[in-house]
């Protein structure tokens, strides 16, 4: 009932309290579009679409696949040293094989030589040396048969002693052998994880780079260069290169230095491949080593062991054949020719190329020689 007792209408309201009568034509207007609308009220509402991802810069793309090749070449480096301790610890495993097989003659022509003595004393009627001294038919025979039995003596000492030797001998190559064959499965095991880290690298950038298009790619290829051609200007505008001459300085260069300059010179627009030291592809320590060990002075495979093991100077004192030392892991490494200007092999699809010696943030410079 209403607030004055009137009935309530169809649609819950009293109509009297609305202070409007309404007639039944009215009333089924009413209901009408209440059920329309409840009738829409119902029906879902249109998903709003996801707002499509913003477009990479090529800027983003670039620093992108350069830190995928940069990890992909510090990977390489660490399967490059593995690699040079496995051929190590194989050599290794080699000799001592030649050693336990050298051995285990010799021991078998002592157990032939025991066996002769053995079988001498059978044949003499199996009495001791000391009895068929005594049993000598005169003075003469006795001090022959007193020598012979020193010397008898003397060498089954000398054999027994031997033996021991022998066995011990044995004994030490045995066990460097099992511990040589420990490290060169713990380096097998590191250079097939590191494999496995330069392939899924390079995998993921050349899965980015071939998604641009081929305006694209000439496009970041430019940048590329555009950046390193400002690291170069930074990098000769620097403290750092005082007192470096930029005119022609192959004169400054050792008769070994320039050897190895021309060598690695030689190699440029051959392809850039991981692990490879020639003689048709390199990466960027192959290059170096092999530059180095033509020349006649062999020098560590890896840019690291190079920036470990070799002399160090200031880059101010670089000349030819020098090796500069790139980012703060060493993992890169491309060689010194004069005039502000290095040969390398920068990275997957890339060849053996000149660059600006300060096109790449540098370590530091060692000299082999």
């Amino acid at each position: 009932m209403g607030r004055n007792g009137g009935a309530m209408d169809d649609m819950g309201v009293d109509a009297e309290y609305r202070g409007v009568r309404r007639t039944p034509r009215a009333r089924r207007v009413l209901v009408a579009t209440a059920l329309v609308c409840a009738a829409v009220a119902a029906v879902p509402q249109a998903a709003w679409a996801d707002p499509a991802p913003p477009q990479r810069s090529l800027e983003d793309v670039r620093k992108e696949v350069e830190s995928l090749y940069r990890k992909a070449e510090a990977a390489t480096d660490e399967y490059n040293a593995a690699d040079e301790q496995a051929k190590l610890q194989e050599k290794n495993v080699s000799g001592l094989a030649r050693k336990v097989a050298d051995a285990e003659k010799r021991r078998q022509e002592i157990e032939d030589r025991i066996g002769e003595l053995a079988r001498s004393q059978y044949r003499s009627g199996g009495l001791a040396p000391s009895a068929r001294l005594f049993l000598a038919p005169s003075p003469d025979d006795f001090l022959a048969a007193l020598d012979s039995t020193r010397r008898g003596q003397d060498a089954t000492r000398r054999l027994l002693a031997e033996t021991e030797s022998v066995k011990e001998e044995l004994g030490r190559y045995a066990k460097a052998a099992d511990e040589r064959w420990k490290r060169l499965k713990e380096e097998r095991k590191k250079k097939e994880a590191a494999k496995k880290e330069i392939e899924s690298r390079l995998d993921a950038a050349k899965k980015l780079e071939s998604r641009l298009e081929d305006k694209e790619r000439e496009r970041l290829r430019k940048l590329e260069e555009e950046k390193a051609r400002q690291a170069q200007q930074q990098w000769l505008a620097s403290d750092a290169v005082k007192g470096l001459s930029l005119k022609n300085s192959t004169g400054s260069a050792t008769d070994i230095g320039r050897r190895a300059v021309e060598f690695a010179t030689a190699q440029m627009g051959k392809d850039y491949v991981w692990g490879a030291v020639g003689p048709d592809t390199y990466d960027c320590s192959g290059l170096t080593s092999r530059a180095w060990a033509t020349a006649g002075h062999p020098i560590p495979r890896t840019s690291q062991e190079q920036w470990r093991q070799l002399p160090k100077v200031e880059v101010k004192d670089m000349r030819p054949g020098d090796l500069i030392i790139y980012f703060s892991d060493a993992s890169h490494v491309a060689m010194y020719i004069g005039d502000g200007t290095m040969v390398h092999a920068p990275r997957p699809g890339r060849q053996v190329t000149l660059a600006g010696a300060g096109s790449m943030p540098i370590l530091g410079v060692v000299r082999p020689g």
